[in-house]
């Protein structure tokens, strides 16, 4: 039995119980002389709660949305959640039969095959646990008529904090060292790095995590230079906003904090590497479609770069969030990069703090409880 048909089967057995409780309560309704119809739907939804199917799930999803979901801990919003360990595809999207929504992650399918199974459904609303949306067919989705909420700010400083930590494991070779000592090699041979104190940091994206990016690179005592079509007043005097040729040919540090647009695949490409100093240090923490990952392994071929930190790259679907250590990777990408000692790749983890998780619950079932009754969606992806 494969897992679809397994949690296919918990589905269905869900759905009974639920259909078994709908019953009594209507049996219990029908001895109360006088009740209204819309009496009744309230009542009988106030039982069942709102049922939402979370794909893609972990064990530390079920830590911080079970409470919630049970009316427990802060802001909490009671519901009937089902966790599926499948992740949301046009194969498995049927699990959301006889469910009013689903939630979805960054690394979940959302394209037109799978919005469209999802209005066969009924389904109504996808809520993102997630700020990007790159993986969602907004036109499609407005054509099902399926509303889109996502979490747009659950911990900026969380992603930052990553960023910085990725930007200093690379330039300081810290991940080397860590291994060296472990083998008992207490040698500084292929340690040597450099200092961000008074030199230039680039924040390509000045949106909520690249204003926290920002904060950090002010106590590094850096030159802060920023590149975004929508200029931050708040940040006037902070940072000097200028064209991104310009930042790139300046720039220590390079750090993206842009979304994935059309405008954005790629922003790093052969020739916007070559405008930078052989010695920067480039992070991405954003998306992977960001860099152009043929023309970074060329640079890194030619000794470019002191440093590069990576949580986000392309072709990771299928890669990130899972343990595939007894498997072979067949995608060729992270062992090519990971070839170089000067590169650093986490697993798009930049999120995964306490504080970010149990924020990124609150606001998604909060998405769900506005979306419910009907109150303005501030969190719409249109």
């Amino acid at each position: 039995m494969t897992q679809c048909e397994r949690e296919t089967g918990y589905a269905n057995a869900k759905e009974q119980q639920n259909q078994a409780a709908a019953s009594l309560c209507e049996r219990i309704i029908r001895r109360r002389a006088g009740n209204t119809f819309q009496e009744k739907e309230f009542f009988l939804k106030g039982v069942r709660g709102m049922r939402i199917a979370f794909f893609g799930t972990k064990d530390y999803d079920r830590i911080w949305f079970e409470p919630l979901s049970k009316g427990e801990g802060p802001d909490p919003f009671v519901c009937d959640i089902t966790f599926f360990e499948a992740n949301l595809k046009p194969e498995t999207a049927v699990l959301a039969s006889g469910y009013d929504a689903v939630c979805a992650f960054v690394n979940s399918d959302l394209s037109r095959p799978v919005m469209e199974k999802l209005r066969e459904l009924d389904v109504r609303l996808v809520l993102l646990r997630c700020a990007g949306y790159n993986n969602v067919d907004l036109e499609a989705a407005k054509e099902c008529g399926i509303t889109i909420l996502r979490v747009p700010g659950y911990s900026p400083q969380a992603v930052a904090e990553h960023a910085m930590g990725l930007a200093l494991m690379s330039v300081r070779r810290l991940h080397r060292a860590y291994t060296k000592v472990r083998i008992n090699d207490f040698s500084l041979t292929g340690l040597l790095g450099r200092n961000f104190y008074q030199g230039t940091a680039g924040i390509v994206g000045t949106g909520k995590i690249g204003k926290a990016m920002v904060s950090i690179c002010r106590g590094f005592g850096m030159e802060i230079l920023a590149y975004d079509k929508y200029q931050d007043p708040a940040l006037e005097g902070v940072v000097r906003y200028v064209e991104l040729e310009e930042l790139l040919r300046r720039s220590d540090l390079v750090s993206l904090h842009c979304p994935l647009f059309h405008e954005t695949y790629h922003i790093i490409n052969r020739d916007t590497i070559a405008l930078m100093k052989d010695t920067a240090v480039l992070v991405n923490t954003s998306r992977g479609g960001l860099i152009d990952t043929e023309a970074l392994l060329e640079a890194l071929r030619a000794k470019k770069f002191a440093g590069v930190g990576l949580d986000v790259y392309e072709q990771e679907t299928g890669m990130v969030y899972e343990d595939l250590s007894d498997d072979i990777i067949t995608n060729e990408t992270v062992p090519r990069l990971l070839a170089f000692p000067n590169v650093v790749i986490t697993s798009h983890q930049g999120f995964f703090t306490r504080e970010a998780l149990q924020a990124i619950a609150q606001t998604t079932l909060a998405n769900a409880r506005v979306w419910e009754q009907g109150l303005p969606l501030e969190n719409e992806v249109k």
